[in-house]
């Protein structure tokens, strides 16, 4: 197949949904012989927020220390390439439509399909083996004890900051939702979580101690260098990056942690983009609009502006808007390309409505309407990556395919 074939049929097994289940993704690293080879460590991220940024600190600490890293994470933004990567560069086309073209075939006469989020699981394990990469970072798609990821063998578990989302998945309450995202933690390997509500840390402590896996909650921000990522919260999930970095054993000193921390690019995370005066940022849920709003009002001090929010299913939206409206001259409600995506319904039962605010029939037109108001400060775009991914594509003039997975 050509990569536009390959990728065409790999979205067409989005039909397969959500499957949580480690059965599957272990066949499928099994019969491709892409399990890592004797001497690889991998590094296994679960939690709701951070994730993707402690990940992405993890990487550049060890490509820094001149180590060759493996780094899968979800979703893309733009590319489905985004999603893996060996020493900072996506997978190249040639080589994606290869394994593609490979995993179609194996599986073609399977009784249970696999699921997109399996399939790219197993492209990502198979050039990472084949490139000989001797450092693995997975971020968990969801949840953590049937998330595909762990199917592959861990040396390091980490937890970010846990809190409520995906529901529907994994439960109603704190406790049911950190009982699933604990899962990771192998039997007398060391686990590093960052600092957690009383519930999870319940949780986390009660599993790590049945499994005899050593633990440390690392609870303080990391202050002593200049970090490249705005926010409290990532200064937390510094701390954690570099404390999961040194308990991997990746050869860091001084000097590799002082360029590593400054250098760290993760799109989507309070992005700043100049023309348009934009930033961007994946915020979607209760925990991460705080961390989002607290590091507005560090950097833009008793200054509100017009924010753009789009998302998709999931409870919580109305106290995610109430929780930026304090930030908000005026919010700009808006649909997302994605079958799962908020309604104009949804918007006006959850806008506040102390807050001035427009729901507007798609992105475009709620992009060109809060970026023509004349104010000061930049516009702030959050919400789901779906909309980020989509908003940076209108930017750029070009395409993205988003994914439910």
């Amino acid at each position: 197949m050509t990569y536009k074939e390959a990728i065409d049929w790999l979205y067409g097994t989005q039909q397969f949904g959500i499957k949580l289940g480690l059965s599957q993704p272990k066949k499928i690293l099994r019969e491709t012989r892409s399990l890592p080879k004797p001497g690889v460590k991998v590094i296994h991220v679960a939690g709701t927020n951070g994730k993707g940024s402690t990940c992405a600190m993890i990487d550049t600490l060890a490509r820094a220390s001149g180590t060759s890293v493996g780094l899968f994470t979800s979703p893309h933004l733009i590319d489905y390439r985004e999603r893996i990567k060996i020493g900072g560069i996506d997978i190249d086309q040639v080589t994606c439509a290869r394994y593609l073209t490979d995993l179609k075939k194996l599986v073609s006469q399977w009784e249970h399909h696999p699921t997109f989020f399996e399939l790219t699981l197993a492209v990502a394990m198979r050039h990472f083996q084949e490139q000989n990469c001797e450092l693995i970072i997975l971020e968990t798609g969801m949840g953590g004890r049937l998330d595909a990821t762990t199917a592959v063998p861990a040396d390091v578990a980490v937890i970010t900051p846990i809190g409520m989302d995906h529901s529907q998945w994994l439960g109603e309450t704190l406790e049911a939702i950190a009982t699933e995202k604990a899962e990771i933690i192998i039997p007398h390997k060391p686990v590093l979580s960052s600092a957690q509500d009383p519930e999870a840390r319940n949780i986390i402590e009660k599993l790590a101690n049945e499994r005899c896996s050593p633990i440390d909650f690392i609870t303080e921000p990391l202050e002593k260098y200049t970090l490249s990522l705005p926010g409290t919260h990532q200064r937390e999930n510094a701390a954690l990056a570099l404390a999961v970095a040194k308990k991997a054993g990746i050869p860091l000193t001084e000097e590799i942690i002082t360029l590593a921390l400054s250098n760290i690019s993760w799109p989507g995370r309070f992005e700043r983009i100049e023309n348009p005066h934009i930033i961007l940022d994946g915020a979607h849920n209760i925990h991460a609009a705080h961390a989002l709003v607290k590091t507005w009002q560090k950097e833009y001090p008793r200054q509100k502006t017009h924010i753009l929010f789009g998302a998709v299913e999931q409870k919580g939206t109305a106290e995610v808007l109430a929780i930026l409206a304090p930030i908000a001259e005026h919010l700009h409600l808006t649909p997302i390309d994605s079958a799962r995506t908020l309604t104009g319904e949804d918007y006006r039962a959850a806008a506040p409505s102390a807050t001035p605010h427009t729901i507007h029939s798609n992105l475009t037109a709620a992009f060109k309407s809060c970026t023509s108001q004349p104010h000061d400060t930049p516009t702030l775009i959050c919400g789901s990556l779906f909309l980020i991914g989509q908003l940076k594509a209108l930017l750029q003039n070009t395409e993205t395919r988003p994914s439910a997975q």
